[in-house]
């Protein structure tokens, strides 16, 4: 008989909700909420260039090396294959700390001033995180819905781009205006967030699991996606208000508390999912007590004939992955990591997602300079960062719905976002007035709906199979553009327009002085090269678009739910268990979990 008291049936429940599947992707949203430190990089790069005593020239290096270390996580991916989930979380939770934490010493000079290259380090290791929290968490979540993937990766990747006005809110509650504390908060925030997982290390709850469908598993992310659209709302509200009036310190309390409420909120969520299976399962276990079948040897047999057959075909038909690389399978099968790398469909993904993440970066992480140079006060330069946190994920979560409901192939999709930045990066080239607040919306949306349109092209073209190690491949075009637009471009003719205003070469002897740019000049020639750098982006997805046409007018997820099936099949069907060996089918069916 299965144990029905009370305090059994709650421990079962209990077991139920923190084993389950909803409650791992709970955990996913608080690790992703603390993972886009990195987009804040404009609000502290001011202390660091005045501290230090860098010129544009030398801080755009700085920011590079944010989002090599941000977008680089070959390693985080490599690790994701071979340990679980968890590890690789824990590893990035002291990178984060390391990282941010030597910065802070530095900028608060509590250290000597390290070189320049030090620097370099230490904000690579720091942001580096963000991949490992990125892989943990996210590729986890896909693979355990893939049907899903894409209202997962629109979700999750918003949470990242709400982190922003999160940390910022939780900042000025904690510390004031203190920019120099906001460094030393995302070494320990982030980190302690993303060590909250390991803590239930015992329990595996951010995990790979086994595949299951539910017929309202969509409406249940949907459930997900209204609290977190009711986040996004009340930080907006938080913005405009704090804009017009300005809040005090206690009112940044109240808005931080608020804050954690709704981040919390999606517990309940998980609550009555669990619950709905938990009761599923006791009453199939009721079900099954009533079944008395003894197995028939022929049976067990041939299935065991069966499996050995499947396993020796399977052995005969592995080849080395170097003499396959370039004999690549169908769109949405499995793809060895070579062959992913070499096809040409990876190419002109990474191409435009270079032109267009490349543009949209530089934007995002000068617009502290940017505000600074067209006359924007202090405030509106902090308003900028939250309104591209919160478009960040409008673009991301809304891009997903218009998908779904006009049933637009990813790649057109992404083709139409490249297209939409431009005219961001545009008003910020020619200082239309109010513009910039206009362009970081903007820029703040293309940002965001670029990243699950890629990552989830990645996944439905190459298949899951290597996803964490190509996913994060995919992630690389990211410091490329970066530099390439940002370094070479944006830095490089910011100190060449500041040198024509102050006509001075800025070397003393107490080393380099700050030389600021001020005007329209400062950024307008880098904006209009990196609109046309975007608009080859543009073209470069066109042709993907046309290559994948026939791919996604077919039914891409139809192995999925197959196999999905195939599981529900296996589940519902009662084990051949012998009476007296009845008891211990039971527990074995309790132990799937969710």
């Amino acid at each position: 008989m299965v144990d029905s008291t009370p305090g059994s049936l709650m421990k079962s429940l209990a077991i139920q909700i923190l084993t389950g599947r909803w409650f791992m992707f709970f955990a996913s949203l608080l690790v992703m909420s603390m993972a886009g430190a990195t987009y804040m990089f404009s609000l502290y790069s001011s202390d660091i260039k005045k501290t230090l005593g860098y010129d544009q020239t030398t801080l755009n290096p700085l920011s590079f090396f944010k989002d090599l270390g941000a977008n680089v996580g070959v390693l985080a991916g490599l690790l994701n294959e071979v340990t679980p989930p968890w590890v690789v979380l824990l590893i990035g939770a002291v990178l984060n700390f390391f990282g941010y934490f030597m910065i802070w010493l530095a900028v608060t000079k509590r250290i000597s001033k390290p070189q320049v290259w030090h620097m370099c380090l230490y904000i690579c290791v720091g942001a580096n995180s963000q991949a490992f929290a990125n892989t943990g968490s996210l590729v986890t979540c896909v693979k355990n819905f893939p049907e899903s993937r894409g209202v997962i990766l629109g979700i999750l990747k918003g949470y990242v781009g709400l982190s922003g006005a999160i940390i910022t809110q939780l900042y000025h509650a904690f510390y004031g205006e203190d920019t120099k504390a906001l460094i030393l908060m995302i070494g320990w925030l982030p980190a302690a967030v993303s060590n909250y997982p390991t803590s239930f290390a015992f329990l595996r709850t951010i995990r790979i699991m086994e595949v299951q469908r539910q017929t309202n598993e969509v409406k249940v992310f949907y459930n997900f996606f209204y609290i977190s659209l009711g986040l996004a709302t009340f930080l907006m509200l938080a913005i405009i208000i704090d804009k017009l009036s300005g809040f005090t310190r206690s009112e940044f309390g109240g808005s931080a508390a608020v804050v954690i409420v709704l981040l919390l909120l999606p517990i309940i969520v998980v609550f009555l999912e669990e619950k709905k299976l938990w009761t599923e399962k006791q009453v199939a276990l009721n079900d099954l007590a009533q079944i008395n079948i003894v197995p028939e040897k022929s049976n067990i047999d041939s299935l065991k004939d069966e499996n050995e057959g499947s396993e020796k075909e399977e052995r005969v038909k592995m080849k080395s992955c170097w003499t396959t690389m370039f004999n690549q399978p169908k769109r949405g099968e499995d793809y060895t990591i070579l062959q992913a790398l070499f096809s040409v469909d990876m190419l002109i993904l990474f191409l435009a997602s270079i032109c267009g993440v490349g543009g949209t970066l530089t934007a995002i992480d000068n617009l502290g300079q940017i505000g600074s140079s067209l006359g924007y006060p202090k405030r509106g330069i902090s308003t900028f960062v939250s309104l591209v946190s919160i478009w960040n994920y409008f673009g991301r979560v809304v891009s997903e719905i218009i998908l779904v409901k006009y049933k637009f192939p990813r790649p057109l999709m992404l083709t139409m976002v490249l297209l939409l930045s431009c005219a961001g990066h545009l008003l910020i080239a020619f200082n239309v007035p109010g513009g910039l607040y206009v362009a970081s919306v903007i820029i703040g949306f293309c940002f965001g709906a670029q990243w699950p349109l890629i990552f989830a092209i990645i996944s439905e073209i190459f298949g899951l199979k290597h996803y964490s190690t190509l996913y994060n491949f995919g992630s690389v075009a990211s410091p490329v553009g970066s530099y390439l637009l940002n370094v070479r471009v944006a830095g490089y003719l910011y100190d060449v327009e500041a040198d024509k205003q102050n006509k001075t070469l800025r070397i003393t002897r107490k080393g380099v002085q700050d030389l600021s740019c001020i005007g329209t000049s400062c950024f307008k020639l880098s904006f209009i090269i990196i609109t046309a750098v975007t608009l080859f982006g543009v073209f470069v997805s066109t042709i993907l678009v046309i290559r994948t046409k026939t791919f996604y007018k077919s039914d891409i997820y139809k192995k999925f739910r197959e196999k999905a099936f195939a599981a529900e099949m296996e589940m519902a069907a009662p084990s051949p268990v012998v009476e007296k060996d009845k008891d211990d089918a039971k527990g074995k069916v309790l132990g799937k979990g969710g």
